[in-house]
């Protein structure tokens, strides 16, 4: 289990973000974070239409267990939670998805996430890296290319399958 994590954000000089794990079942926190998804933002992480999620969704997504491992990001000095990072494991694979809330996107905290995610990723000898992408997603698409490097990119219908090998 990783601990509370400080990360200087690159692209915003003297922000910071505080990462730490998802307690397992705090459904308020991803409640949290959704709720101040817009609908584009909501579209372009659930690959479409999503007004809200159910009492069972949430449940779901708030699971941490050997196989899910999830990240919260705050900013520095700020209750209320940002983003989320998640990988949910199978075998040496791993599907990455992340989302940050509409009024703090394009700080870098998607990048700070999912660099951490893939760092404890690696840590806890996963090999690849998968994730499913809308199409017309291409900030999640360059932010993967960043984050991971290399990518294989597939069409599976409207949506890119995305994968890559950790080094």
């Amino acid at each position: 289990m990783t601990h509370a994590r400080y990360v200087r954000l690159r692209h915003v000089s003297a922000r910071a973000i505080v990462v730490r794990p998802l307690r397992n079942g705090d459904v308020e926190t991803v409640a949290s974070v959704f709720e101040r998804l817009g609908e584009r933002s909501r579209r372009a992480r659930f690959n479409g239409p999503k007004p809200s999620l159910s009492p069972a969704e949430l449940e779901h997504l708030a699971v941490v267990d050997g196989t899910r491992h999830v990240l919260v990001a705050y900013l520095a000095g700020d209750e209320r939670p940002v983003g989320l990072a998640r990988i949910v494991r199978e075998g040496a694979s791993a599907e990455i998805a992340f989302e940050v809330v509409d009024e703090h996107q394009g700080l870098g905290i998607g990048s700070a996430l999912a660099e951490e995610l893939v760092a404890d990723a690696r840590a806890a000898g996963i090999r690849e890296i998968t994730a499913l992408v809308a199409s017309d997603n291409p900030v999640a698409v360059s932010l993967l290319r960043r984050v991971l490097g290399r990518l294989d990119v597939r069409f599976e219908g409207p949506e890119l399958s995305l994968r890559a090998a950790l080094a």
